[in-house]
């Protein structure tokens, strides 16, 4: 079910009538059914692959719980008896996020992994072509993020299976995240209120902005990026330069706008979900930047991946090799450098089973990792040449120069093969060919003048709310100043461009969600 059908739009609706009619004491259980309704649709089948998920984290929160209780009825002495008990609730760990993300990993990468054996090899083990859960990457770092943080006792585990499962599997998260954290979300969920009608009003106008974002802006470039990015590219390298930049475009929007959609629904019911997307088009590094995509993916990687392996013995003794032999900074956090490697690295490969991505994560995690390892150097080469760090001209020169280092990024990500990708940069620095960006090839990569002017005029609202916002503006609490007939044309208008623009423009396809395969 997508987020733009029809059939989304009066599941909402209509769970929303049904939650805030019904007794306060039952609104969870409509919460519950409207998220299976929405992910039945999908596919009874993929259902199996979320209870499967939620029975496996639910299960291993309840034995850690009863470890964490049987751990503070020890003696305070009995220091043998904690950590007997530590190394089982390690274990319970283990086994679970195993079991999770070895489903994860069957379903996304074990028929490539099948692929990279010899023939001989290849013909005898078997290959698995399951129906590829909604959501699969997102429900499942929720739900071990869980189980690591009832590990570490930040919460009691949840006793109730229908609670939990409706953490796991609150419908308007489904397709892109955020992935949120339990102590968080949970209470927000399980909540008794009231209607809000400001809470309903902000959840429709920040729905409306995503519905905007994605319909008008991103379905449209996604058109010229499905034209020009592909095997056997007939166009120049300014052509493939604009391509890039629709994918980019795409990307964005449809990115921010499918989480602006996922958290307007959810504000619909009174809940406030965790910030997704920080204006990374102003990122001022590469290490910036991903602080702002994708945050709560970030912020699981930080919390669960990159302090483990930062904090582990292993790494702690290739910080003591560093200081020993590397000295100074470049010795202080060789460690720590490492650990960031990793993190990037297993994003890249979360990303999906093409070798591009693989690549794409050593690209990120190399250039950050090497930031780090030459941030002394860059202080030093900043001060001889009487760089002003703080100046208006530097900062912008950050931004674009972190823009440039994303572009050329975007080639990898935007291609369907990594050969496809060195292809198109080899074409766009050694064949540029820029007569075919006014000698009308624009006008035939299947979209009209008047498309790209909305491109561009949409691109252009985006970017002026967002400079509105990174400079302390609050959209939404400025509307809110103004009066009734100024807050009644903030839905309105964007309704009404919305269905000219998008729904009811000739030939009207809408796209799925780039991060909904994922």
């Amino acid at each position: 079910m997508a987020f733009t059908s029809w059939e989304f739009l009066l599941l909402t609706a209509g769970a929303a009538v049904v939650y805030y009619l019904l007794h306060r004491h039952t609104q969870w259980p409509v919460l519950l059914a409207a998220s299976l309704i929405f992910y039945a649709a999908g596919g009874l089948g993929a259902m199996v692959w979320l209870f499967a998920i939620a029975a496996v984290t639910w299960g291993g929160g309840l034995v850690l719980q009863r470890m964490n209780d049987a751990r503070k009825a020890l003696p305070k002495g009995d220091k043998a008896g904690q950590q007997r008990i530590k190394r089982r609730k390690k274990a319970v760990v283990a086994v679970t996020a195993v079991l999770c993300f070895g489903l994860v990993y069957v379903m996304k990468y074990w028929n490539t992994t099948v692929a990279l054996f010899p023939a001989a090899v290849e013909r005898v083990l078997p290959r698995w072509d399951f129906l590829m859960p909604l959501g699969l990457s997102f429900f499942t770092f929720q739900s071990v993020g869980y189980v690591i943080d009832v590990y570490r006792s930040k919460y009691a585990a949840q006793r109730n299976p229908a609670k939990y499962l409706l953490f796991v599997s609150f419908f308007p998260q489904m397709v892109q995240g955020p992935i949120g954290r339990y102590d968080a979300l949970a209470p927000q969920l399980l909540a008794q209120r009231s209607v809000d009608w400001r809470m309903v009003d902000r959840g429709i106008q920040l729905a409306m902005w995503g519905y905007f974002k994605k319909m008008v802006i991103a379905d449209r470039a996604a058109v010229v990026v499905n034209t020009v990015i592909g095997e056997n590219c007939p166009y120049g390298g300014a052509v493939i330069f604009v391509g890039i930049l629709a994918y980019s475009v795409q990307l964005y929007c449809d990115f921010s706008g499918g989480i602006d959609i996922t958290r307007g629904v959810a504000q619909i019911f009174g809940i406030d979900m965790a910030e997704n997307f920080l204006r990374p088009i102003f990122a001022t590094s590469l290490a910036d930047y991903w602080r702002r995509w994708h945050v709560s993916l970030g912020h699981w990687m930080r919390d669960y991946l990159f302090y483990p392996l930062s904090l582990s013995k292993p790494f702690a003794k290739l910080g003591k090799w560093g200081r020993r032999h590397l000295g100074g900074l470049p010795g202080k956090i060789l460690a720590t450098s490492a650990a960031t490697f990793v993190v990037y690295l297993v994003i890249g490969i979360w990303h999906g089973v093409n070798f591009r991505y693989f690549v794409y994560g050593i690209w990120n995690g190399s250039l950050i990792t090497i930031s780090m390892l030459m941030e002394h150097r860059f202080l030093a080469w900043k001060q001889a040449l009487h760089i002003n760090d703080k100046s208006r001209g530097y900062h912008f020169f950050t931004i674009t120069r972190t823009w440039l280092i994303v572009l050329f990024g975007r080639y990898i990500g935007s291609s369907p093969r990594l050969l496809v990708a060195l292809s198109l940069m080899a074409t766009t620095i050694l064949h540029p060919v820029p007569s075919q960006l006014w000698d009308g090839t624009l006008l035939q990569l299947g979209i009209t003048g008047t498309d790209w002017a909305i491109i561009g005029l949409g691109t252009a609202v985006v970017l002026a709310v967002e400079t509105f916002q990174e400079r302390g503006g609050k959209v939404r609490e400025t509307l809110e100043r103004q009066n009734g007939f100024v807050q009644w044309l903030a839905i309105a208008v964007p309704l009404i461009v919305i269905l000219l623009l998008g729904v009811f423009r000739a030939g009207y396809i809408s796209s799925s969600f780039i991060y909904g395969q994922y």
